[in-house]
């Protein structure tokens, strides 16, 4: 292997910065003794870039005809290309860096900002990644000088660029997405305050003028301040199961000074928890089933299914499938994106293993009727509700996980997709309207229960979870596999109810396939 293909070998850390651009050169120092200026519609007008034309977004502003500059004497060397970067070569902060688009050019930049050419076209995520490490403290740390700080090519050249990771574009892109809708909301607020005496009307005009036309900013920004409320977080923003038990908890917590409040209250916090355990845990092996992936305590949770020695699961197993399945033979081969590995890091602490097992003997001892009824001290409802508290909060990634039921999906021959209606299983209530959106995965989707990840993938629940409504309460509820006495059970999640699981062959030859039969 020559010395320059070595030098092109990507590291474990990055992608060297000569294997990513083929050139690094500075912009056009003009001679403005030259007569080469011209106007915006001038032929072979080409427009001069600036760093001040670079905003701190990385967006190149439009050409503006009356403060912008042309010249039809620019090096036809340095003319931009659609998909150049320009990194300012003078720091002041963090550097700007903005990419060229089709619609800057004809265009060349200045001495003040490198041109920085790929060797070969970057996806739209990987440029995204690339611009905003070149916008980072750790690229603006190179510049020396003293007044003024200039980056140089060497330096550049000594850089580990990140690597291709949809995951963490796609998480950029929704954070500029975010902080571009609250600025907008923004301007809007202060350009509506701004203007309220612009026009000639009676201050009670003004009044009622500014209240009407502010109703729609004022709303935004208190749903955006309840978004501060982890509650509220939980309520509106998990899946159904987690977030109707959170629900009931501080329905029961509002009833406070009614006779056994306390007792309610606690009894609906180990409720929660053990739902959240649970819904976890089954989540965590359907996932695990369909990465080929198992763990001790996934195959004693399949056991006590199969065969009902030891009934059906409880909070102990729920805990220990999350507790083992960051050890797992496999795991570490999967995508970094993969949800699985958010789950394996649920209990992956010592406080939230001291809450979980906290909550687990209390649970037991609840259900086991060795602790004196109704009475609980208001400690013991506090350290229960502090350690629910402490594991949702560690669960927050749920709300990114989307749970979907499949209620219908036809297969579009010209279009090669299928059209999936479903119900977006999120809140705290299950009556939501039905969607309908396009998938072209390589797998064919069934009507069950998905989970859908961050960059929209769907994972199959079924058989581990099923979504129907409830035989005795007719509510839409999630169930699992559960049983009792040698009677294979449905339980739910979201209330407890069970009977007799109902299904056909085909249900029941799912149930089989996996394990749990």
């Amino acid at each position: 292997m020559s010395s320059a293909e070595q030098h092109e070998e990507p590291s474990p850390g990055g992608l060297p910065f000569d294997s990513v651009f083929s050139t690094v050169t500075h912009g056009w120092q003009f001679d403005r003794k030259v007569d080469g200026a011209c106007g915006p519609t001038d032929k072979d007008a080409v427009r001069l870039i600036w760093l001040k034309n670079i905003g701190r977004d990385g967006v190149i502003a439009e050409a503006d005809p009356e403060n912008d500059e042309w010249r039809t004497d620019a090096p036809e060397r340095l003319l931009l290309r659609a998909g150049d970067i320009l990194l300012s070569s003078v720091v002041s902060g963090r550097p700007k860096a903005a990419l060229v688009k089709e619609a800057d050019l004809p265009a060349v930049a200045v001495r003040s900002l490198f041109i920085l050419r790929p060797i070969h076209r970057l996806s739209t995520e990987h440029y995204r990644l690339i611009l905003a490490f070149l916008r980072s403290d750790t690229v603006g740390a190179l510049a020396v000088g003293g007044f003024q700080q200039h980056l140089r090519r060497a330096q550049l050249s000594e850089l580990q660029l990140p690597k291709e990771d949809p995951a963490l574009a796609a998480a950029l892109s929704d954070l500029a997405a975010a902080g571009q809708r609250l600025g907008e909301m923004a301007a809007e607020a202060g350009a509506l305050a701004e203007s309220a005496f612009d026009r000639s009307a009676s201050q009670e005009e003004v009044r009622r003028l500014v209240i009407t036309t502010g109703q729609l900013t004022r709303l935004r920004s208190l749903a955006a301040a309840q978004l501060d409320d982890p509650s509220f977080i939980i309520r509106t923003r998990y899946p159904y199961p987690i977030a109707l038990r959170w629900r009931n908890v501080e329905a029961q917590r509002s009833a406070e000074g009614e006779a056994d409040a306390q007792s309610k209250e606690y009894e609906a916090v180990l409720k929660a928890a053990e739902t959240l355990l649970g819904y976890s845990a089954l989540v965590t092996t359907a996932l695990a089933h369909e990465a080929g992936i198992t763990c001790k305590a996934i195959k004693a949770f399949k056991g006590k299914i199969a065969t009902g020695k030891g009934g059906g699961p409880g909070f102990g197993d729920w805990q220990r499938i999350l507790q083992q399945i960051g050890s797992a033979d496999g795991i570490s081969a999967l995508p970094p994106e993969h949800p699985l590995h958010e789950f394996a890091d649920l209990l992956a602490d010592d406080e939230a293993e001291v809450a979980c097992k906290s909550l687990g003997t209390k649970r037991n001892s609840r259900a086991h009727w060795r602790e004196d009824l109704p009475a609980v001290s208001a400690s013991k409802l506090k350290e229960a509700r502090d350690g629910l508290r402490y594991l949702l909060t560690r669960a927050r990634f749920l709300a990114d996980l989307q749970l979907l039921d499949v209620s219908n999906v036809a297969w579009d021959h010209h279009q090669q997709s299928e059209t999936v209606s479903f119900r977006r299983l999120m809140g705290d209530h299950n009556v939501v309207p039905t969607e309908t959106m396009r998938y072209a995965g390589l797998k064919r989707i069934g009507e069950i229960l998905y989970l859908s990840d961050r960059d929209h993938g769907l994972h199959p629940l079924s058989p581990f979870l099923t979504c129907e409504k409830c035989a005795n309460c007719a509510a839409l509820s999630l169930f699992y596999a559960d049983k009792e006495d040698g009677t294979l059970l449905q339980t739910s999640l979201e209330h407890g109810h069970f009977y007799p699981y109902v299904a056909d062959e085909r249900a029941l030859g799912a149930l089989r396939t996996v394990g749990l039969r």
